[in-house]
């Protein structure tokens, strides 16, 4: 699996006008579901994601995670985070799960990461989103369980 994750002060998702989600200070983290992706790495993601410490401690370094900021995480899919872009000009997206193995994988990724404590928000599966965020700092990570980065 592969994410963008983002520390935001604040994010929501819309679609088509409705409001589907949001939240206030934590990490928003768009989400994409490789061929190769299984259970495994729903679970090591969300490992991630709920304790990578770039959440500011009293001293403002970068020391504590999501749970210890006490901030929540939204979770929003993104196939084209597989998008392979290296030849021509039309990204490639054989590296894509299909929906039908990407969806239940993304679901895992939620649910573990609530398993975790941590407070999860979602974006709406397959749909055409509209993502608002405020990035705080910035601080943005890329993170792939395949370690292709």
């Amino acid at each position: 699996m592969r994410a963008v994750a983002q520390r935001v002060t604040r994010c929501s998702v819309q679609v088509e006008g409705e409001l589907v989600c949001e939240m206030g200070p934590g990490l928003l983290a768009l989400v994409g579901v490789s061929v190769e992706d299984g259970s495994a790495d729903a679970a090591q993601l969300a490992e991630k994601l709920v304790h990578l410490r770039i959440f500011p401690d009293e001293a403002g370094k970068m020391n504590c995670s999501l749970l210890d900021a006490g901030g929540g995480l939204a979770v929003v899919s993104q196939f084209t985070l597989l998008g392979d872009c290296r030849k021509g000009r039309r990204p490639s997206y054989g590296e894509a799960a299909a929906p039908e193995v990407a969806e239940p994988l993304i679901e895992q990724l939620v649910e573990a990461a609530r398993g975790l404590g941590a407070s999860v928000v979602t974006g709406r599966f397959g749909a055409s989103m509209q993502v608002e965020l405020v990035n705080q700092g910035p601080v943005t990570l890329l993170l792939d369980t395949h370690r292709k980065f």
